[in-house]
């Protein structure tokens, strides 16, 4: 069901803070929406989202101390334990010790994790919410996010 959009001259238009927080509650539907698809379709790979959260901050290419996961996540270490567990049993993530420290060990996306990472990646980037809108309005929307998004996304919200 479509539902009107308020304008300038609308009731909430003239209301900065009532247009504002029309707007957070919208997004905050939009997110609750896509991260439903995402936990389903994550679940269907045979992951839980935080396992799929963890693999999917790993980079393939650069092996990874545990400690610099969790605080990628911003989770105790205690929790990355169990989700690096989790992918180990699975076989998407060995650790091994680390070359430059030994008394270290670091995380290693397997070939399995690689082709499962792009998987999940496919799945967070699920754009089914959006496709009603026309490629200007898509442009409109990213620039517009981007903006909002400056005020205080961490750098992992940039472009890959």
């Amino acid at each position: 069901m479509a539902h009107p959009v308020p304008t300038a001259g609308s009731e909430l238009g003239g209301d900065r803070s009532g247009v504002a927080g029309d707007a957070v509650r919208r997004i905050m539907h939009i997110a609750s929406a896509m991260r439903h698809y995402q936990d389903v379709e994550i679940a269907e790979l045979g992951l839980t989202p935080a396992v799929a959260r963890a693999l999917h901050e790993l980079d393939p290419d650069r092996p990874l101390p545990a400690r610099d996961l969790a605080e990628q996540l911003r989770c105790d270490r205690s929790n990355v334990t169990t989700l690096v567990d989790k992918l180990e049993q699975a076989g998407l993530v060995e650790r091994r010790v680390d070359p430059a420290d030994r008394r270290q060990k670091t995380l290693v996306v397997t070939e399995a994790g690689r082709r499962m990472r792009a998987r999940v990646h496919g799945v967070m980037s699920d754009s089914r919410l959006l496709a009603g809108l026309t490629a200007g309005e898509l442009a409109t929307l990213r620039e517009l996010v981007w903006k909002v998004s400056d005020g205080g996304c961490p750098e992992a919200c940039g472009p890959e």
